[in-house]
């Protein structure tokens, strides 16, 4: 039985997940393309070409959102005054957003953007996302929930600054609403040190609240998300980045494309090993015939003559082992040939007096 089939029927898997169970990884742009809607557009055709399966964007609308004294996290930004500014300069209207939807249906990816305010939701609501995400600062958050549960679209819940008791008040007022969840283990760091990546969270949510669990991994490497595909999971977020060499805030906590292809042929890797466990006996009679090939066989070490009483002396073992295998010695020794054999031959049962 894999880790996710003890909670999670076929019924009750959420339907922006694959319907043929395998996870859905997703491809998180977040604002890496800096305010370039073409750059926005690049990176949609590198995370379809990695074999994601969604690609993710925030939506920030300023005025909305935050206002002028709003403070950096950190200052990475020579360009802009303010972080208000910065997230003015990361806004796209909304046909633009419809231009990056209709991109992504094209390559095949579901379309994904987290909204931080009630204005981002009714925006993303017309350009027609497939699901929410809820940002790991947004967990607590009763009014923008509430506007994006009036349109009934699943829910995918980051945790990644929230106690438990914060993930089971949110689970509770999902499940009241009775939306198809999937809850990410998520640790708000960047890049989050392996210390702090939480895989013991997964089984426990997945327990705790019997649904979907996935993780959205900040650590900028590919190894989190492989082990997180042995415990089943059903949704693997990474932020992604063109380059090392790009700028950016998020640059340290993401994978390459090329790292993406990585992780996303190692994820169907580990589903196909879990998905087909092995029979030992089975195996081995179908490689029957390999293991006579590396088997070792009885020959004889000498040209021994007819008549030839044998001994330890006589006989040795060497490859193929297409003749009397080691666990026939004693069937062989103090026996008589009945022929002569050349150096190297198999001592056959018919050899033998």
């Amino acid at each position: 039985m894999s880790p996710k089939s003890s909670k999670q029927t076929a019924s009750s898997r959420p339907k922006i997940l694959p319907a043929d169970g395998r996870c859905l990884i997703i491809g998180e742009v977040a604002q890496a393309h800096d305010g370039s809607l073409g750059l926005a557009h690049a990176y949609i055709d590198a995370i379809a070409r990695a074999g994601a399966g969604a690609v993710k964007f925030q939506t920030h609308i300023a005025a909305a959102e935050s206002t002028p004294a709003e403070p950096w996290r950190v200052k990475f930004s020579p360009q802009d005054e303010s972080r208000y500014a910065y997230w003015k300069r990361m806004e796209f209207t909304g046909k633009q957003w419809i231009e990056l939807k209709r991109h992504a249906d094209e390559r095949g990816l579901l379309f994904l953007s987290s909204p931080f305010s009630v204005e981002a939701v009714e925006l993303l609501e017309r350009v027609g996302v497939t699901a929410w995400k809820i940002a790991s600062g947004e967990v607590t958050g009763s009014t923008l929930f509430e506007r994006m549960a009036a349109t009934k679209l699943p829910m995918l819940l980051s945790t990644g600054m929230s106690t438990l008791e914060e993930i089971d008040g949110a689970v509770q007022r999902i499940k009241q609403h009775k939306l198809p969840l999937v809850i990410l283990q998520c640790t708000t760091a960047y890049p989050c040190p392996p210390e702090e990546v939480g895989l013991n969270m997964i089984p426990l949510f997945r327990d705790r609240y019997q649904t979907a669990v996935g993780l959205s991994d900040h650590s900028g490497t590919i190894y989190p998300g492989l082990a997180a595909a042995t415990l089943g999971i059903s949704a693997l977020e990474v932020h992604v980045t063109l380059s090392r060499e790009m700028y950016g805030p998020d640059v340290a906590a993401s994978v390459t494309t090329a790292e993406l292809r990585q992780l996303v042929d190692g994820v169907r890797f580990i589903e196909k090993m879990t998905a087909h466990p092995v029979d030992k006996d089975a195996v081995a009679g179908k490689l029957q015939p390999l293991r006579r090939m590396f088997g070792k066989s009885i020959v004889a070490r000498r040209d021994l003559p007819a008549g030839t009483r044998l001994t330890k002396e006589h006989i040795a073992l060497r490859k193929p082992g297409h003749g009397l295998p080691e666990d026939k010695l004693d069937v062989v020794l103090h026996r008589t040939l009945r022929v002569a054999l050349p150096a190297n031959a198999f001592i056959l049962e018919e050899h033998l007096e």
